[in-house]
């Protein structure tokens, strides 16, 4: 589970042969990731103080409620990584860094990728079976599925952790991998492999249901052409932030990591080629770690509740069939 986040000077050896560029990465990037991290921090912190108020009633406040923790979990690693990439830390942070908090950081991508993918799920019956009972819709399936995943991801990481157990120098310490036993080396080769397969298995299923979901609100759109039903079928449609937040921060760094990967463990010699893909890497990095100021986007466009209590507006009753049917569009699942 471990990105191996590289700290090194200047110019840095790399496995003794090749030197690499690092001043985008302790400046430019420590920049990016600090406004990330105040705007990140903040947005989390009022959407913990939100869900504090909102009544765990449906699988869908479950989900949002484990991805919210996720998300809060990554904000709170963002300043360790700041520090050690920008080399204003001890070495010894960065080996701790390299052991335990980058760990913790993909741990968590992870998880709220898989949280997003459940979410989908979750829209997609609510939408396509409305009035049907489904068992993966309860607040107590939602709950044991979202305990599976953290513990899923915990079994994962852990050995990247307990294997990375080489004597920590201000050398070693410039690259995560070089504190890493053989079979720590092994471990998380392959577990970058299982977090790809994740990954992609999620796409695949958010794509599908989404494609479904279209098709169901153009038909009843075509079927319908009252104005309080394209007002409905409008309101459905803002599901489609979910898969828009799901593309726009994953799905850059699941195409630059399995070849960073294949650097890291020795299968790939250019020294040119390194560099670029440690580039790359970083840069999606970043991009992904932008999901912990997207999921809010989630809360306020398909969670009435959550504007309610984040913002102090009382969401109007009206007594008209057209704000009804808003209402029941962006219904978070208090109803099932």
């Amino acid at each position: 589970m471990n990105g191996s986040i590289s700290i090194s000077n200047e110019t840095t050896s790399f496995s003794g042969q090749c030197h690499r560029d690092t001043r985008v990465a302790q400046v430019v990037f420590p920049v990016l990731y600090t406004i990330l991290f105040l705007a990140g921090f903040l947005l989390n912190s009022l959407a913990i103080l939100a869900f504090f108020q909102i009544p765990t009633t449906s699988s869908f406040i479950v989900y949002l409620q484990n991805i919210l923790l996720s998300d809060f979990i990554m904000t709170l690693m963002l300043p360790l990584k700041i520090l050690a990439d920008s080399e204003l830390g001890l070495w010894q942070l960065k080996a701790f860094v390299c052991r335990f908090s980058a760990v913790v950081f993909y741990d968590t991508m992870y998880i709220s990728i898989v949280l997003l993918g459940l979410i989908s799920l979750d829209r997609f019956l609510k939408i396509v079976r409305p009035f049907g009972k489904v068992w993966l819709r309860t607040v107590t399936s939602a709950k044991i599925i979202s305990g599976f995943v953290w513990l899923f991801f915990l079994g994962l990481s852990l050995p990247n952790m307990i294997l990375s157990n080489r004597k920590a120098t201000p050398f070693s310490v410039k690259k995560c991998a070089l504190l890493k036993n053989h079979l720590g080396l092994k471990w998380h080769e392959a577990v970058n492999y299982i977090c790809q397969i994740v990954f992609w298995t999620v796409l695949i299923l958010i794509l599908l249901f989404y494609v479904i979901i279209a098709k169901k609100i153009y038909s009843s759109y075509r079927k319908t052409q009252t104005a309080e039903c394209k007002i409905k079928q409008r309101a459905k449609g803002k599901v489609f932030i979910i898969i828009t937040v799901f593309f726009i921060c994953f799905a850059p760094f699941h195409f630059a990591r399995v070849p960073y990967t294949l650097s890291q463990t020795g299968k790939t010699r250019d020294c040119s080629m390194h560099n670029q893909l440690f580039i790359a890497k970083e840069g999606t990095l970043w991009l992904a770690a932008t999901n912990i100021c997207m999921d809010p986007l989630i809360y306020i466009l398909l969670c009435k509740q959550f504007i309610e209590k984040a913002f102090c507006v009382k969401m109007r009753k009206s007594r008209s069939t057209t704000q009804e049917n808003i209402s029941i569009a962006l219904d978070t699942g208090v109803s099932t």
